[in-house]
């Protein structure tokens, strides 16, 4: 019989749940907004000013066709616009609009997700600090 008990399961297998159901979280709170986390990402890319397609995917580590669906939702919802660059007319620019402005700013993620994730805590400030001494041992060669 498989145990149900939280305190049976391993500690990986706690983390890996934990970590989803944090992600289920977030992407319910980015959809309330009509926003997606690779959306949030593009946006927070667009911070330092216009950026064409293929500079965006390559600051958000997607491909170029993964970016151009992300692109497509964002200007539906209002949150880019898309114009000819005037150096090169074959290319679009991306800008954020205002209401991409503001979703940025409201979701900046460090904010949003950690307030999503210390409510439950009962020290987040030690939890972080295990978190990030733990992806540092990862991180290390071997």
């Amino acid at each position: 019989m498989i145990s149900t008990d939280l305190a049976d399961w391993s500690l990986g297998r706690l983390l890996s749940t934990a970590a989803r159901r944090v992600e289920h979280a977030w992407n319910r709170t980015l959809a309330e907004h009509g926003l997606t986390h690779a959306g949030l990402v593009a946006l927070q890319a667009l911070s330092s000013g216009p950026a064409t397609q293929r500079e965006l995917a390559r600051a958000s580590r997607v491909e170029e066709q993964t970016m151009a669906r992300v692109l497509e939702r964002l200007e539906r919802t209002g949150h880019i616009a898309r114009s000819p660059d005037p150096a090169d007319r074959r290319r679009r620019l991306v800008t954020r609009t205002a209401a991409g402005d503001a979703a940025t700013a409201e979701f900046a993620e460090s904010d949003v997700a950690d307030r999503l994730v210390a409510g439950p805590l009962s020290d987040p400030v030690a939890f972080r600090a295990e978190l990030v001494r733990l992806i540092a041992e990862f991180e290390r060669p071997d």
